[in-house]
């Protein structure tokens, strides 16, 4: 059973029990300060897909991904991350699963301002030009592109390229990397807006996968 679980934002307020675990309240989307003395090889996250990532890119900075089990207690029961790897989004059959279930490793996605995508990324409305790898997933205008993590792809990058306006079309893409250029947008990343539009922006494969705790195959 993992020790210990990280109680984001206001999460502890609905937490299930969790045994003999130590549970931590940490701020949403945590910092370093929050984080980084609380880091143990096997964690829990509970919150949002927001603050999920928020501690996989301490684990990140701090050269611990790969030596870390991360189990994890959606609050949002809309979360991308519980529908790609089919977590629990009910708060005691996920708080089973992430103190006691086996880690299996899954894509960790970066981005080029020293992000990390663990659900999905969003980019609204875009125009420009946009390669998966050496192929051109978009030249011209798009409804959005939506990017996840998969494993179904041993590329890791799952692209999704909507055209059109009343009869939309879409174009699903696999690669290790995304990179687009573009008129000003702000991209979105697990929920959260980039703080300011950019003209450019990148999503790629880490080199090691993130071990989140989830149901076998």
């Amino acid at each position: 059973m993992r020790g210990l679980v990280l109680a984001c934002g206001d999460a502890a307020d609905s937490l299930p029990p969790a045994g003999q675990a130590r549970i931590e309240s940490v701020p949403a989307r945590p910092g370093k300060a929050d984080v980084d003395p609380l880091l143990t090889p096997a964690l829990v996250v509970a919150g949002t897909d927001a603050d999920l990532a928020a501690v996989v890119l301490r684990l990140l900075r701090k050269n611990l991904v790969a030596e870390t089990t991360v189990g994890y207690v959606p609050t949002d029961p809309r979360s991308a991350v519980a529908a790609l790897w089919r977590l629990p989004t009910d708060p005691g059959k996920a708080m089973r699963l992430a103190l006691t279930g086996p880690d299996r490793p899954v894509p960790l996605i970066r981005d080029d301002v020293g992000g990390v995508l663990v659900g999905q990324g969003e980019l609204p409305r875009v125009r420009g030009i946009a390669y998966c790898d050496d192929t051109v997933a978009l030249r011209g205008e798009a409804r959005s592109v939506v990017v996840h993590p998969s494993d179904v792809a041993a590329e890791g990058l799952v692209v999704t390229v909507t055209r059109g306006r009343l009869r939309r079309r879409r174009d699903v893409f696999t690669s290790r990397a995304f990179q687009l250029g573009c008129d000003p947008l702000v991209p979105m990343s697990d929920g959260v807006p980039h703080p300011r539009p950019i003209d450019r922006w990148t999503w790629y494969r880490h080199t090691e996968d993130l071990r989140l705790v989830r149901p076998p195959s």
